[in-house]
């Protein structure tokens, strides 16, 4: 059993609450869009597509908006040629950080993450600087009430998964990027039903931050960075005591 979803924990908790809506659907608006733009309509044959569009009605976005988003990717209207982007940088108390973003304009792009570093007491590096302490994984959650761990861990194993990990209220099974889609489907020929599948970057060493105005810097760094809409997800390799991390949470 890996140890690193403590921070993702206190990032979902903290994510249910958050109300922001728009910024949600915008986020998960663009990636249905790429996604359709790169491998067409079809969600059947379009994998990462399928994968949005259970995202995106997981986040709560009307299926007038899915079609939208589709159609402008499809070509259907005007789409915004939006690219992916990497950043990576320092927070505070030496933190790695990796943001994914997806925009149309890159200068502005890295202009606003630049600033909200510089903010909140880090600093953007540059390519490779600190990407090379994750490990890109497929991540495939289920909800532990409809799920019998031993019958997803044969499974998952058998699929040739890398690992499943029990977590409170969910089992997540990690695979290698090759791996995913083959997985996600063998799993779902099993009769087993995600809540999410998805790419992920898990940290392979990670920094105990106890000091509670490091603490403070470095989760607001990252809240702001998750409000800024052209930010699709942002990593960081630390791990944060749930009572600093609840009492700083804002």
């Amino acid at each position: 059993m890996s140890g690193h979803s403590k921070w993702a924990n206190i990032k979902n908790k903290k994510a249910k609450t958050d109300g922001q809506k728009a910024v949600v659907f915008q986020k998960y608006s663009r990636e249905l869009i790429v996604a359709a733009r790169l491998g067409g309509p079809d969600p059947a044959g379009n994998f990462r597509l399928r994968t949005a569009i259970e995202k995106a009605k997981a986040a709560g976005l009307p299926n007038d908006n899915i079609k939208r988003a589709i159609d402008k990717g499809a070509g259907a209207g005007a789409a915004d040629n939006y690219e992916e982007i990497t950043y990576e940088g320092y927070a505070a108390g030496g933190v790695a950080v990796v943001v994914e973003a997806m925009t149309d304009n890159r200068n502005r792009t890295a202009g606003d993450v630049r600033s909200i570093f510089s903010k909140f007491g880090g600093n953007l590096g540059e390519t490779n600087c600190v990407g090379w302490m994750f490990d890109k994984k497929g991540s495939i959650s289920f909800d532990s009430e409809n799920v019998d761990f031993d019958k997803l861990f044969e499974a998952s194993i058998n699929l040739d998964a890398d690992d499943v990990e029990e977590d409170e209220d969910t089992y997540r099974v990690l695979t290698s990027v090759e791996n995913f889609q083959s997985v996600v489907e063998g799993l779902e020929k099993e009769g087993f039903k995600s809540t999410t599948a998805e790419f992920t970057r898990i940290p392979k060493n990670t920094i105990d931050v106890t000091d509670e105005k490091t603490a403070q810097s470095v989760m607001r760094l990252i809240d702001r960075l998750e409000e800024l809409d052209d930010v699709q997800n942002v990593y960081a390799n630390c791990e944060i005591p749930d009572d600093i991390a609840q009492k700083l949470e804002v």
